[in-house]
């Protein structure tokens, strides 16, 4: 049975843009009539519109009410005149206006909704998006989460069928350059090279990684820590380097991360909470030594391909990384243990055939 997918995101300047591309092609190569609506801007910058019809619906990544009602009528727009099978919408504000759009009159196609994030902070925000999380879990026809907490969050917030939905990093095409002539492009020098990818927010705790950076000063050859990422806090970020005189470089935004990958030394995630943190997947395929947080879905998906480390301990996080830097052994037993630890990951594909068996699914329910 030949399904019609309704894909719906919010904006989105990283992991959530790159995997509904990675669905939307797929869904497409496989002869799905898939259709895709959210932000014009996120739709441009991963060009949607190539692999699928794309319908502009301006889902912010923030509540804001009165945009909030114009997007949930858009979306309702699009799904009259689409009249998909199945919806599916990926993360918390484009699951709340997708169940508000199902909400207007006209037969509801099935909603799925998959959770990429765990809400973090305190006090009223938190309350309200807790809120949000109580519509989008009860008004779902099936939840699938990114990890197992996920997936537990929503079976305590009243989903209907919560379910696990790994998320596989998108195949980026091998490096055509070693390791020198990289670091010679970028200028990075003879020390040791640390890798981060990531948005400059909150959640990926730069702040703390800035206090273990500032424990190397001892460390010779001086590593260097280079940063891949936009976001809300750049400006802060920035500043802090340069006040402290950190070893560390901001690149902005980058679709080279295969090659960064080949000149690095050692790769680290500090984040506060991951669920299957794209960028852990690409570091341990590419063997490339990792350090991270103990968080959400990252230790069901590394195990013991990487060293795992309390969130929120610039001393623990330095400590292991200077552990790696200067252990040969060390490094190269991560290194081998990586790619071995990424075979057993489900690929693409098999995540692509398991969403397009679960829309078959539902909408033989209905």
């Amino acid at each position: 049975m030949t399904v019609r997918p309704l894909l719906v995101l919010a904006a989105s300047e990283g992991g959530v843009g790159r995997y509904v591309t990675g669905l939307a092609s797929g869904f497409s190569a496989a002869g799905l009539a898939v259709h895709v609506a959210g932000p014009a801007a996120t739709g441009s910058r991963f060009r949607m519109a190539e692999f699928a019809p794309y319908h502009p619906v301006e889902i912010a990544d923030r509540p804001r009410p009165a945009h909030d009602l114009r997007a949930v009528t858009d979306l309702a727009e699009v799904i009259r005149r689409v009249r998909p099978d199945v919806i599916h919408a990926h993360g918390l504000r484009a699951g709340v206006v997708a169940v508000l759009a199902g909400r207007r009159p006209g037969r509801r196609p099935p909603l799925v909704v998959s959770w990429h994030n765990a809400l973090l902070g305190s006090g009223p925000r938190r309350t309200a998006l807790t809120g949000l999380e109580l519509l989008v879990a009860r008004g779902a026809d099936v939840t699938l989460g990114a990890s197992s907490d996920l997936v537990g969050r929503a079976g305590a917030l009243g989903a209907r069928d919560a379910r696990l939905g790994p998320v596989a990093a998108p195949v980026r095409p091998a490096a055509q350059v070693d390791r020198d002539t990289v670091r010679d492009k970028l200028g990075l020098g003879p020390g040791p090279v640390l890798l981060t990818v990531g948005r400059l927010a909150p959640q990926k705790d730069y702040p703390s990684l800035l206090d273990a950076v500032g424990g190397w000063a001892d460390l010779r050859p001086q590593p260097l820590l280079v940063v891949v990422g936009v976001g809300p806090l750049a400006d802060r970020i920035r500043s802090r380097i340069d006040a402290a005189g950190l070893p560390v470089r901001l690149l902005g935004a980058r679709d080279d991360v295969a090659e960064l990958l080949v000149a690095a030394d050692v790769a680290v995630i500090s984040s506060r909470w991951e669920a299957r943190s794209l960028f852990a997947q690409e570091v341990l395929a590419a063997g490339v030594p990792l350090v991270a947080t103990r968080v959400g879905g990252i230790p069901e998906l590394v195990a013991d391909a990487a060293l795992l480390v309390p969130p929120e301990d610039p001393a623990a996080l330095g400590a292991a990384l200077r552990r790696v830097l200067t252990d040969a052994d060390l490094r190269a037993g991560l290194a081998a243990a990586g790619p071995a630890q990424a075979a057993a990951w489900p690929t693409e594909e098999d995540g692509r055939q398991q969403l397009i068996e679960l829309y078959r699914e539902i909408t033989a329910r209905r």
